[in-house]
């Protein structure tokens, strides 16, 4: 484990060391600042529209963060030839994905704190309230949510060729079953056989990241998701983190490095 943690600590500084995390931020603040600032017909619940448009930001922003963080980790120690060193010491290729993996998610889950914070003092400077456990669980949702994403991108890292191309595919992957996975089965019922049967499997064996997004309960103030339910997806997000790890493990071990 200490090269694991060794490989997730360079890869923290170096997500730090850039200007993605906060260019991204900066951007966030000044949105959200500029709407707070707006009185819109001096309509006192205005409160929700901002949170409402802070959550989209953030979702946007660690979105980004994952997908562009983790495209390039193996293909930079490949195309910089660092991989070989990096494995002649007493390293696997599973101490690499694992620790590429986990240097990706905490760095992610770092800007996440600082985007929640920054969300939790705009909203209690409006409700004069601070519903702490609610961010609390759209927080750690949206991190589970993000470790399944960086898995995927991770596994695409070593298919696709380019981490532009990676990205690309990954995010058109994700947003689709954001936006429409959640509809195959209703789609599979109005087609006919074979490809009822098809969409059905698609749809039973997709990640349903929708499961991880409780925008609307924190923007609306319906009170927390069950207890029970946050681990039920905790560990349904953990099973497809540990199955994209393991296919991102088979795929980089029978690929040559040259």
């Amino acid at each position: 484990m200490n090269a694991v943690f060794a490989l997730s600590n360079v890869v923290i500084k170096e997500l730090y060391r850039r200007k993605d995390f906060y260019v991204l931020f900066i951007l966030t603040v000044l949105i959200t600042l500029v709407m707070a600032s707006a009185s819109l017909f001096n309509d006192d619940k205005i409160v929700r529209y901002l949170k409402e448009i802070c959550l989209l930001l953030i979702w946007i922003s660690a979105l980004a963060m994952a997908l562009g963080t983790a495209s390039r980790q193996i293909p930079a120690e490949r195309e910089n030839r660092t991989i070989f060193p990096l494995l002649a010491k007493p390293v696997t290729r599973w101490h690499v994905v694992l620790g590429k993996f986990l240097g990706c998610w905490l760095a992610c889950g770092l800007a996440l704190v600082v985007f929640y914070v920054f969300l939790g003092l705009v909203s209690a400077s409006r409700e004069h309230t601070w519903p702490v456990l609610n961010y609390f669980q759209a927080f750690w949702l949206q991190w589970i949510f993000l470790a399944v994403v960086i898995a995927i991108v991770l596994w695409g890292s070593i298919i696709f060729a380019a981490p532009s191309s990676n990205a690309t595919i990954c995010l058109v992957f994700v947003l689709g079953i954001l936006i429409v996975g959640r509809y195959l089965n209703q789609i599979a019922l109005q087609q006919s056989e074979p490809m009822r049967s098809i969409i059905y499997g698609i749809y039973f064996i997709i990640p349903h990241l929708e499961f991880f997004d409780v925008r609307d309960l924190v923007v609306h103030d319906r009170g927390l998701v069950g207890w029970g339910a946050c681990v039920l997806v905790t560990l349904y997000g953990a099973a497809y983190t540990l199955f994209f790890l393991f296919a991102t493990w088979l795929s980089f071990r029978r690929k040559a490095l040259n």
